[in-house]
């Protein structure tokens, strides 16, 4: 699925994000940068050991915050890492989950980065609900995008037919309110 604002594109695909020929991948990581397991391990995994050894010299990172490296074995030059929320650990989840797309966002912008793939951060062992998730997630790139049009392409990644679904029906939703511009 893809949805037009101002001069880029927003896509909805399934897949593994390690695969993406995006300029940036985006994965929720722990707030070592640590290779891990879920979407972190298949990261660090296919990026090689040289990822590891970049993200010790980044110092961490907390949640909601975004930290960049270079993508090593990956079809994307850069990593953008970010440390979702553990939903449930507090009252500001949604806050911290729309900073993690607020600020993977800043840095491609930052990096002149024009295409990017996320996957829906969170929604795996951290917990979050998936069609509360989508709704964050969506929001805060659509409105990223009406006031930063020099990312060109915005990607979103699941790799699950029911989290797509969640996401499509979520984005049909944003596309039939959207004001005519």
């Amino acid at each position: 699925m893809e949805y037009t604002i101002n001069r880029s594109k927003l896509e909805l695909i399934r897949g593994d994000i390690t695969q993406q020929e995006t300029d940036a991948i985006v994965y929720s990581a722990n707030s070592d940068l640590a290779p891990g397991g879920g979407v972190a391990g298949a990261v660090h995994r296919a990026a090689g050991p040289g990822l590891w050894e970049e993200c010790q010299r980044l110092n961490g990172c907390t949640t909601g915050e975004a930290k960049i490296s270079a993508g090593h074995n990956l079809k994307a030059k850069y990593v953008i890492h970010t440390v979702g929320p553990i939903y449930g650990n507090t009252n500001n989840d949604a806050m911290f989950l729309a900073s993690c797309y607020e600020q993977s966002l800043r840095l491609a912008s930052q990096y002149k980065i024009e295409s990017i793939a996320f996957p829906s951060i969170s929604t795996g062992i951290f917990g979050y609900p998936v069609e509360e998730a989508s709704e964050i997630a969506l929001r805060t790139v659509i409105g990223f995008l009406t006031r930063h049009p020099e990312i060109k392409l915005v990607r979103f990644v699941l790799f699950s037919p029911g989290d797509y679904k969640i996401y499509e029906s979520t984005l049909q939703e944003f596309s039939e309110h959207r004001p005519d511009t």
